[in-house]
């Protein structure tokens, strides 16, 4: 999950990731908290239960300004842009002209202006992508002095709607600016976890004082990395890098829902020919979950393979469900063995270890509906 570079950013929250004890590795460029002296365990738990606060200020935070940017913006995703109303947020996919996913992102609507959350990993191949697309009069802004910090489970909107409690009217997707703690911010009820919750962006230097009244609240507490990657699976999310990247289409990736139908039938996005054969004669590969038999988990990279036969696939996020209570993966499998309830063989170390293919999310959502 780490991943070293030759200069490690850090976040506005770093400072005070040392003080509460987390462990910091190199993350996409930048110094971030694995865990905290809970553990890994403990943290995943609890945020299935009550409320925790997840240092995202790594990611690709811009504001698209001018006249027709849903349109404009469409000219780099599959997504129905256009249709997205003042105070709500999508998910969606920048797609590239040979059908591969550039990367996934969020985009919400504030009236005057779009705002766009990209993976930290990719922000610096997302913006210039973007930005070659837009017509005259629509600017992107990058957005790198600001915070974004997440605060998920079924306890969080009511902890800081007790600071703020217009939060707890905004609907799932739903996006609006709130002063909380005495700081300007924007709200989102969204998140990566599986679990209802919402998303702050900040500005940076507001960003401790912000964290800090957050974790004041009765049931809040801090998680890393580590539990933000084991919720991310056992909700069933894609983690750019590991399950989508620049040789996986929608298709592959089981993401066509993020592909308007009004784009579909125009095919006016970028790699929208593999898109439609896709459609029309199915992929060779597809993304599903798993589920190793007994209790040992398979990681990424992990061979798939038919029943004492041949490689069929690849594990690409794999690792133990603490809520689960056992092991889970998704990976690519070719596309005959890829129904539910399919024997697969997963080859770890050598040694076939048996599997299904296993619907997803391996935990159900629990978003606000």
């Amino acid at each position: 999950m780490a991943d070293s570079t030759d200069a490690v950013l850090e976040t506005p929250l770093a400072g005070l990731h040392r003080e509460l004890g987390g462990r910091m590795v190199p993350f996409a460029g930048y110094a971030m908290p694995v865990q905290y002296p809970a553990g890994i365990m403990a943290e995943h738990l609890h945020c299935r239960a009550a409320a925790s606060l997840f240092d995202v200020s790594h990611m690709g935070q811009a504001e698209l300004v001018g006249e027709g940017a849903a349109a404009a913006l469409e000219r780099a995703t599959p997504a129905d842009v256009q249709v997205l109303k003042p105070g709500r947020q999508k998910y969606g996919l920048l797609t590239l002209d040979d059908g591969g996913i550039l990367d996934d992102f969020m985009v919400a609507n504030l009236g005057d202006r779009l705002f766009l959350v990209v993976n930290a990993s990719r922000k610096h191949l997302d913006f210039p992508r973007i930005e070659s697309l837009l017509p005259a009069g629509v600017t992107l802004k990058p957005l790198p002095d600001r915070a974004l910090i997440a605060l998920q489970g079924p306890g969080a909107v009511a902890a800081i709607a007790t600071l703020a409690p217009g939060i707890a009217e905004l609907a799932f997707m739903g996006v609006g600016h709130f002063t909380i703690a005495g700081v300007p911010a924007l709200v989102s009820r969204s998140g990566y976890t599986g679990e209802d919750g919402v998303e702050v962006s900040v500005a940076a230097e507001d960003a401790e004082g912000f964290a800090r009244a957050l974790l004041a609240l009765p049931g809040v507490l801090p998680a890393g990395l580590g539990a933000r990657d084991s919720l991310r699976l056992e909700a069933g999310l894609c983690l750019y890098g590991n399950d989508i990247d620049e040789t996986t289409s929608p298709v592959e990736a089981a993401l066509t829902w993020t592909i308007g139908k009004r784009r579909r039938m125009a095919g006016d996005f970028p790699g929208a020919a593999r898109v439609a054969q896709e459609l029309a004669d199915g992929t060779t590969r597809l993304r599903v979950g798993i589920r190793p038999e007994g209790r040992q988990p398979a990681r990424g990279h992990t061979p798939v393979h038919a029943p004492g036969g041949a490689a069929i696939g690849e594990i690409t996020s794999g690792g133990f469900g603490p809520s689960l209570n056992g092991p889970m993966a998704m990976g690519y499998v070719a596309r005959e063995h890829a129904a539910d309830g399919t024997a697969l063989e997963l080859m770890v170390r050598g040694k076939p270890l048996a599997a299904r293919v296993a619907p997803m999310p391996f935990i159900p959502h629990r978003y606000a509906r």
